[in-house]
């Protein structure tokens, strides 16, 4: 049991420092010093560092999607659930090192194809209930194919990260995020969805404000 508190408090650890800062410049060393442990101990539970990326990738996923899935079974509708989604998005996206992404593509291959298949897998068939939600309640177009727009919403999440398009140097990673997904969101509403999606961005700012 020790073992496995243990190998869960280094994951923890290394995807807090990797959010934050980043994968390439966070070492073996820095993940060692900021628990407290020993290089010794680290490789005692991963091969590798690209080991330890790998599961601090699959386990912020499973924690990200555990958040989806609890503002799904919470939400009253589709558009009280993307009214969560956008408060989500706000404050995880604030945490993130933009640098990210670009890291775990290039320098760690294993990680990265988790990430793919995950977002092939689970993110994209949480979009596309979503999606069929709001069709159903009237809320969302009804000629929308939801395929496409469930994949081209994947995209755009990663798109953001791109420093290439919006250079952290100029730009804001929770902003990029959150001006791409009120657009997409208006691109799907129709006239009813979007009068009660104006209504739930009021109440989350009167909250906010409160």
């Amino acid at each position: 049991m020790e073992d496995i508190d243990i190998k869960k408090k280094i994951i923890r650890g290394a995807e807090t420092l990797f959010t934050k800062y980043g994968v390439r410049s966070i070492s073996m060393d820095d993940i060692a010093r900021h628990l407290s442990v020993s290089k010794k101990t680290l490789y005692q539970h991963f091969e590798d560092k690209e080991d330890i990326v790998t599961m601090a990738v699959q386990s912020h996923i499973e924690r990200i999607m555990g958040e989806f899935d609890a503002l799904q079974a919470t939400a009253v509708d589709a558009i009280d659930e993307l009214s969560k989604i956008s408060q989500c998005l706000k404050r995880t996206m604030s945490e993130i090192n933009p640098s990210l992404m670009f890291d775990l593509e290039k320098y760690h291959p294993r990680a990265w194809s988790v990430w793919v298949e995950n977002k092939k897998k689970f993110i994209k068939e949480s979009v596309i209930r979503n999606l069929k939600r709001g069709v159903e309640e009237g809320s969302f177009r009804p000629e929308l194919n939801l395929e496409i727009m469930a994949t081209m919403r994947m995209e755009l999440v990663q798109l953001a990260f791109d420093d290439r398009i919006f250079p952290s140097s100029h730009f804001k990673i929770a902003d990029v995020q959150l001006q791409i997904f009120e657009h997409f969101v208006f691109g799907l509403l129709t006239e009813k969805g979007r009068i009660k999606y104006q209504k739930c961005k009021e109440t989350q700012v009167e909250l906010s404000n409160s």
